[in-house]
């Protein structure tokens, strides 16, 4: 079985600096599992860890991907995988962090192959308007349009998509967890680990303040000096502002305001999801001192770890 220990939740909830403290009292190394995290270069934009909490711990999957190429859930997958194997065979535990849900669904839960992109299909629904995407999914899929971010152009499309092509609701693609083989590459993984949250304002006003330091640390500059993003990496919160900023159609107050309310809806639509869709132990940060949150985590890893020997 897979040593593993998921730390997850919203963004700029301190769950970077949280697993890294925890990882090193217990010696071991960190796995992201964060979207965007993944892409080489953009570090202001995609709040990764600074140098400091980077050094705590071996982290994995964070810069490994240039922005030009296109990562989805079952090439995350395969990747986490190969890293956690990797962690386990040095003896030591993986903390899986982040707050991708999709992502750590394919870690926790497996994912069915899913049929490639289809263009003259895909070309049909770029083609539909947002209305019209919505009301063809709550059709076909009610429960994949309840729970899909339908806002979200690209993940409307690609759920049409899988519909469309297999005949079946794209929420019935995941793969039950397989608890008679928990051990194989293509496994789930026991989804053992803790949800890591914040009180609304707090949360927000924490998200306002991270923006503002990213503008303040050089966030244009870097966005200035991409290169070609792929249509994932696009995605990214805060770039397509940004290259407005940049193209003169926006002013700097104009932008860092759309970005932190991008960010804010965000963090809403993933507190749900976690609510929703995980088991995972909640703890409020609000509620405790960083080494005291590091404190309870540990005592939680310990009690996961006796009752899976047992």
């Amino acid at each position: 079985m897979r040593r593993a220990f998921f730390i997850v939740g919203p963004t700029a909830t301190g769950k970077s600096e949280l697993g890294a403290d925890v990882a090193r009292e217990v010696n071991a190394e960190i796995v992201s599992a964060d979207a965007f995290q993944i892409y080489c270069g953009l570090d202001l934009l995609t709040a990764k860890p600074d140098a400091s909490t980077l050094a705590n711990a071996p982290h994995h999957l964070i810069g490994t991907m240039p922005l030009y190429e296109e990562v989805n859930a079952e090439k995350y997958r395969r990747a986490a995988t190969h890293a956690i194997n990797e962690i386990n065979s040095r003896g030591r535990l993986a903390i899986i962090l982040g707050g991708s849900g999709l992502y750590i669904k394919a870690l926790t839960h497996g994912l069915a192959p899913l049929p490639g992109a289809d263009p003259k299909l895909r070309e049909k629904l770029n083609a539909m308007s947002l209305d019209e995407l919505r009301l063809q999914l709550l059709k076909r899929d009610p429960e994949a349009a309840r729970k899909i971010d339908t806002k979200n152009r690209r993940r409307l499309v690609r759920a049409l998509e899988i519909c469309l092509l297999t005949g079946k609701p794209a929420s019935e693609v995941v793969v039950p967890r397989r608890r008679d083989d928990p051990g194989l590459p293509g496994s789930p993984i026991p989804a053992t680990g803790v949800f890591v949250f914040r009180g609304r304002e707090e949360l927000y006003a924490r998200i306002n303040q991270r923006v503002e330091a990213m503008f303040e640390h050089g966030v244009i500059e870097e966005v200035r000096a991409a290169g070609a993003t792929s249509a994932t990496a696009s995605q990214m919160i805060g770039l397509r502002e940004i290259r407005e900023l940049l193209e003169g159609r926006m002013s700097l107050l104009q932008c860092i305001a759309q970005i932190q309310q991008a960010t804010r809806r965000y963090a809403k639509r993933q507190l749900t999801w976690f609510r929703r869709q995980t088991s995972f132990l909640p703890l409020n940060l609000s509620l405790l001192s960083h080494n005291e949150a590091v404190k309870w985590i540990l005592l939680r890893m310990l009690s996961e770890v006796r009752t899976r020997d047992d």
